[in-house]
């Protein structure tokens, strides 16, 4: 795709990701990674008696697998050198991700704007669904910045 073919697809969704389990192994791992060992996340006993009913996924180890997750939206833009995370400009954690659930990411490009010769900077609008759920554990827009020659 041309980059002046970008604004075609401006609210068109650009795809959706695989299902991902979320077990504890990879909450574990989190929690090491960042230091962040709250009760909520790795006692399973303890998490056992909130709420919850069980240990539940950190909301930014949601918001770390978008890269990931966002392999399936790639927008396929001609002669892309790189492209790299820009930021979020908004980020929204709406249901907790219960530990033994799956999760995907569905995309729609939201905007898409030449900050520079060869540089794009596109926004897509993110919803992180849960596997049986109607509410979605996240949305977010994320702002990609393309490089274009």
């Amino acid at each position: 795709m041309n980059v002046s073919e970008l604004s075609t697809l401006i609210g068109t969704e650009l795809g959706v990701s695989d299902w991902l389990m979320i077990d504890q192994e990879r909450v574990n791992g989190f929690a090491d990674a960042t230091l962040d060992h709250q009760f909520i996340h790795v006692d399973l006993e303890k998490a056992a008696m909130t709420p919850f009913g069980g240990t539940i996924a950190h909301g930014y180890l949601t918001l770390s697998l978008l890269p990931h997750f966002l392999e399936a939206a790639a927008v396929p833009l001609e002669g892309t050198q790189m492209v790299i995370n820009y930021g979020t400009d908004k980020v929204r954690f709406l249901q907790p991700v219960r530990v033994g659930s799956r999760i995907r990411a569905r995309a729609t490009l939201a905007a898409a704007e030449e900050r520079r010769p060869g540089q794009w900077l596109l926004k897509e609008a993110v919803t992180v669904e849960i596997e049986g759920e109607e509410k979605p554990a996240m949305i977010a827009e994320v702002l990609m910045l393309y490089f274009v020659a």
